[in-house]
């Protein structure tokens, strides 16, 4: 958002939020989406928002005009485009990272893969050190999160889209790791040749989910997030398939494949692992909800 600054009353303020907020509930939207806005249009706390006390300040500052911002609440109204879009940003972990529809908006979820990487590196200390790659990197959400959790570690990031990478590069250098993540463009291994054998651990958040079931998906997702990102052919293994398969060339022995994948396809992808015949302890791990999403499994 690029709008000029504007000063506003305080009150000014609340009465337009009591507004938009009967309006995200008439549309069956949290009403916490107007405060998560305000938050980063008129750098209000959470305290302030709960308690209302803003409401007082003869003056709020914000980084657009109020019609610039009544203009982007009335897209997430009709056009259902997510609020991190609008507002270029999303929290994650201890990051805040830029996104636009060029990336997938980073989930919650997608921390625990993160996680992950952390206990298989108390088990195996000697996995915190070399590089790590991050296939499909997007924001660069996990390689950033990787840097930040493997200070020992250089991290590898892939992705096939130039856009979304000029954003991961942004996110890397904001959060101070860009000497510690090195970018490429391509199709997954593809550029890595130079690492085959190398790579300590290989993290994934691939397309998944079947192409027939985009156009049901929420219309934040399926109209405004990047199919590339989202498509994972007829069965959402395709790409899952590729990183099971070539994988092994590029791990060194011990090394860690870690994975984000839908609920259901745990039996599938554990099945494509063990029919490899490259790995060792394959494991399944549920999220916060209890469903089976992330898989792990060590090159033997």
């Amino acid at each position: 958002m690029t709008a000029e600054r504007q000063q506003i009353s305080g009150f000014a303020l609340w009465q337009w939020r009591s507004i938009t907020q009967k309006q995200a509930i008439e549309a069956g939207m949290s009403p916490q989406e107007v405060d998560w806005l305000l938050r980063e249009v008129a750098g209000l706390d959470r305290l302030s928002l709960r308690l209302e006390s803003f409401k007082t300040q003869p003056e709020v500052l914000l980084s657009c005009s109020l019609e610039t911002l009544a203009h982007l609440w009335q897209q997430r109204l009709d056009a259902r485009v997510p609020v991190q879009y609008l507002a270029g940003i999303a929290p994650w972990r201890q990051f805040v990272l830029r996104v636009s529809p060029a990336v997938l908006i980073p989930r919650p979820e997608t921390e625990y893969l993160i996680d992950l990487a952390l206990s298989v590196v108390e088990r195996n200390p000697e996995l915190a050190l070399g590089n790590w790659a991050d296939l499909g990197t997007g924001s660069g959400a996990i390689a950033i999160g990787l840097a930040s959790a493997l200070p020992h570690a250089l991290l590898h990031a892939v992705d096939l889209s130039e856009s979304a990478l000029s954003i991961a590069r942004e996110n890397a250098a904001a959060n101070g790791l860009s000497d510690r993540i090195q970018f490429y463009q391509g199709s997954w291994f593809e550029p890595l040749t130079a690492l085959q054998g190398q790579l300590s651990g290989i993290v994934s958040n691939p397309p998944y989910i079947p192409s027939q079931l985009i156009p049901d998906l929420q219309p934040e997702v399926s109209r405004h997030e990047p199919h590339l990102a989202l498509d994972g052919g007829a069965d959402g293994l395709d790409d899952i398939r590729q990183l099971v398969s070539i994988a092994p060339r590029y791990l060194r022995s011990g090394g860690v494949w870690m994975i984000e994948m839908m609920a259901g396809q745990a039996m599938q992808v554990s099945q494509l692992l063990q029919q490899q015949g490259s790995y060792r302890e394959i494991q399944i791990y549920a999220d916060f909800a209890g469903l089976d999403r992330f898989a792990l499994a060590y090159r033997q």
